[in-house]
Parts: C-alpha cells; sequence; structure tokens
C-alpha cells in the first residue's frame, strides 16, 4: 500500500427503509458507494442482524463494516459519509433513534483524534450523557467501539488484528 493511504474502518447501520430499499438494500447500496471510494480493493462484512439499542429503540439493525484504503483526511472522509447518509435521507431528530443509515467512521488506521484526552472524555462518559451529548468534532477511533457488539462482529470479519491505538485490543 503506498505510504500516504490510510485504512478506514467504517461502519454500517440501518434499520428503516429508505430511497435504496428496506435496510438490507440501503446497506448494500451504501457498501458499494463506499467501496468506489477505495484505492485498493475494499474488504466487505457480511450482513447481520442486530436489535436496536437502546432496547425498544425501534426495528432490528442490518449491520456490517468495511476496510477500504483511502488518502482522504478523516474529517473529509467523515463529511463523504455524512453525504451518503444524506442520499438515503438520513434524518437526526433523536439520538440513537430509528435510521434510514448510519455510517460511523470508526478508525483511520492507529490515529487518535483529536487528542487522547479528549478521546479518554468521550470513551469514559456515562451512558447517560451518551444519550444527550455528542462531540462536535471527529473522535477517532470510535469512543465507543470497544462496546458494541454490532460494530465488533462485522469488524471481525474484516479487520480481526486491528488494534485499538488507544487501549491496545483487537477486534476478537
Amino acid at each position: 500500500m503506498m505510504a500516504d493511504l490510510q485504512s478506514a474502518l467504517i461502519a454500517f447501520g440501518s434499520n428503516e427503509n429508505s430511497v435504496f430499499g428496506d435496510p438490507r438494500e440501503t446497506v448494500l447500496k451504501a457498501m458499494e458507494i463506499v467501496t468506489e471510494m477505495s484505492a485498493t480493493p475494499a474488504i466487505l462484512s457480511d450482513l447481520y442482524s442486530t436489535p436496536a439499542f437502546p432496547k425498544g429503540a425501534g426495528p432490528d439493525f442490518v449491520n456490517a463494516a468495511i476496510v477500504i484504503a483511502t488518502a482522504v483526511a478523516p474529517d473529509r472522509f467523515l463529511e463523504a459519509l455524512h453525504k451518503i447518509e444524506e442520499m438515503a435521507k438520513r434524518t437526526r431528530k433523536v439520538r440513537w433513534g430509528k435510521r434510514t443509515l448510519d455510517l460511523d467512521l470508526i478508525a483511520m488506521d492507529d490515529l487518535v483524534l483529536p487528542d487522547f484526552a479528549a478521546h479518554a472524555h468521550w470513551r469514559d462518559i456515562s451512558l447517560t450523557e451518551q444519550q444527550q451529548k455528542a462531540p462536535d468534532q471527529l473522535i477517532l477511533p470510535h469512543p465507543r467501539v470497544q462496546d458494541r457488539a454490532f460494530v465488533l462482529v462485522p469488524l471481525c470479519d474484516v479487520a480481526p488484528d486491528w488494534v485499538h491505538p488507544v487501549l491496545r485490543k483487537t477486534v476478537l
């Protein structure tokens, strides 16, 4: 891989119909679009069905993950993911509510953004605070990846050896 390319780990989720179709079709279409953004062949996970969180927050989700190679800066890459969500008519009315498409930038290689202190703050806030607050900047790796089986299981398909740059643990 060329030196300026980074591996981006992306998580996909949908539990509401979109312009692309049902949640399964939506995730597959989003995976297709993200795959086109890769400088090398993408690595795609299987699709998984997982219950909405918190319990009762909506229908089950279809989840997946991809690893792609990109030279795009993390902030700009996240903007591109948000544009794909907009294509699927994603709205952000209720935190952790039903959604047509949710794309999360989980990690880019071993980057920690914006810094270790901010990462620790967002990783360690209580569940109640998580439901009420969202960071106003990109936090990498995703501050709660280690707590979310619906992300970790698909990541096992595509990046089982990825090491969390703060926690020093793999996804397995």
